[in-house]
């Protein structure tokens, strides 16, 4: 018996080898597997950042308000709190009783937990929290099989409902966000839950709680964000105003080096050349002398050297040195007469002999006379001013007063440096000399300063200060 086959041009069917359909699906069951693990561990992570959310309380548990500066604000939470709790408690035990049906002692108890937590919310919001929501949902089951509970709200009550609004302003002005958040989802997830359990019994109030518990924690929030921002930038000023009045000290100091290397420049020059010109000048000085000079005069010519190198790095920022000599008391008619041409009248009183005065106080009355001058044109023109200079008991005394304004206007210069009183207190302070500073009763101002004649161990360097009722503004 022959077995007919397939005509030639007939062509075959093959079929796929039965392992490549087993490894799609093989494949197909690890994708989807893949997936289930990544979603289950992203929905435990989820879970495990809700309950460190709900068990992490922020710390310190300082009072709400408790950094108001008045006392009576720092009370309020506690009055507001206290107001509550005595209005729930009876209110809660009565219609419990009354309405649900509910056993006395277990409606007291349920009324005590819901209510009597919102006194510890003022310090520790989150842990009320804790309680007051387990107090309310075995308050919902306890409900579930009480008499009254037919027609009436569940599983949460009108007086709960006013207790847990009240709690959520502590949670959100002391909880982070994410412990706000968790507190939000917790309670809308137990209400969808109760509803599952008993449709009959439900009336729609768990959503009503979890739309208006949402609105005061974002309100909340926004607040205490608000206060937290401000709060920021009021540091960031303090630290901004402190850094400035810094840098405005370090950089008059450095203005007073410069003028002040002169002055040392020009002793130290005289030094070495009284020591080179020494052996020359005096006859007879033994060996050991002639090289004690030469020591000396090499000793001061290094020091002139160093003394150039601070120069150079006190002018590091590109500012020139002045070519002129250092101004002294000499030339303090030239600015009064410069003020008077600014349209200030201003009057000048200089004995004609001084006698000889230090340079550096020489220099740093000038200067004091020139930035108080400098003070009066900027904020009171045209007031009447005097200067006085005086030398007696050893001390020279600088006095500038002005009076006010002649006319309110604007001041000529409305922006500076910060540099004026600095500057006269630190030149006073070079000197070992006082400084007195402040507004006059008619509206006026007065600088006085008064410094040794006699060269004085300067004071150690401190801190700036400004001057105590000060009331115009030195802007430079």
């Amino acid at each position: 018996m022959s077995t007919a086959s397939p005509p030639p041009d007939t062509p075959r069917r093959t079929r796929p080898p039965a392992g490549n359909g087993r490894v799609r699906s093989f494949l197909r069951n690890a994708a989807r597997s893949d997936r289930a693990r990544h979603a289950r561990a992203s929905a435990q992570g989820s879970l495990r950042s809700l309950g460190t959310a709900l068990s992490t309380p922020t710390s310190p548990s300082m009072p709400l308000l408790g950094q108001a500066s008045s006392r009576w604000q720092r009370w309020m939470p506690y009055a507001v709190a206290v107001a509550f709790v005595a209005t729930l408690l009876p209110v809660t035990i009565s219609v419990l009783t009354q309405d649900y049906r509910v056993n006395g002692a277990l409606a007291g108890a349920l009324a005590t937990a819901q209510t009597a937590p919102l006194l510890l919310a003022v310090v520790r919001p989150l842990q009320a929290w804790w309680i007051v929501f387990a107090a309310d949902a075995l308050g919902a089951v306890a409900l579930l099989g009480a008499d009254g509970t037919a027609g009436r709200s569940w599983p949460w009550t009108p007086m709960i409902v006013v207790g847990y609004l009240a709690l959520m302003p502590a949670l959100g002005l002391r909880e982070p966000r994410r412990t706000l958040v968790a507190v939000w989802l917790v309670t809308g997830a137990t209400g969808f839950a109760f509803e599952l359990v008993s449709q009959k019994h439900s009336d729609g109030i768990h959503v009503l709680l979890f739309v208006l518990s949402g609105v005061v924690l974002l309100i909340a929030h926004i607040l205490r964000t608000r206060g937290d921002v401000q709060r920021k930038l009021a540091e960031q000023e303090t630290i901004s105003e402190a850094e400035r009045a810094q840098r405005t000290l370090l950089e008059e100091r450095a203005r007073i080096a410069r003028e002040l290397h002169d002055v040392v420049a020009h002793h130290m020059s005289v030094i070495t050349v009284q020591a080179d010109s020494a052996p020359y000048r005096i006859s007879g000085l033994p060996d050991a002398a002639q090289e004690e000079f030469a020591t000396i005069a090499s000793s001061a010519r290094e020091s002139l050297a160093e003394m150039r190198r601070l120069l150079a790095v006190l002018r590091s920022d590109g500012s020139e040195g002045e070519r002129a000599p250092q101004p002294g008391l000499g030339r303090v008619q030239q600015l009064v007469e410069a003020t008077v041409r600014a349209g200030v009248p201003a009057e000048l009183s200089l004995p004609a002999e001084l006698g000889d005065a230090p340079q550096a106080v020489d220099l740093s009355a000038y200067r004091i006379v020139q930035e108080a001058l400098a003070n009066v044109v900027r904020h009171a023109p045209g007031a009447p001013t005097r200067v006085s200079v005086t030398a007696n008991d050893g001390c020279l005394t600088v006095l500038v007063v002005n009076g006010p304004a002649a006319e309110p206007v604007s001041a000529l210069e409305t922006t500076g440096t910060g540099h004026g009183l600095v500057g006269m207190r630190e030149r006073v302070r070079l000197t070992g000399g006082s400084l007195d500073t402040g507004p006059l009763p008619d509206g006026g101002f007065r600088v006085a300063a008064r410094m040794p004649l006699t060269p004085a161990a300067p004071a150690a360097p401190t801190a700036p200060v400004t001057d105590s009722g000060t009331t115009r503004k030195d802007p430079r």
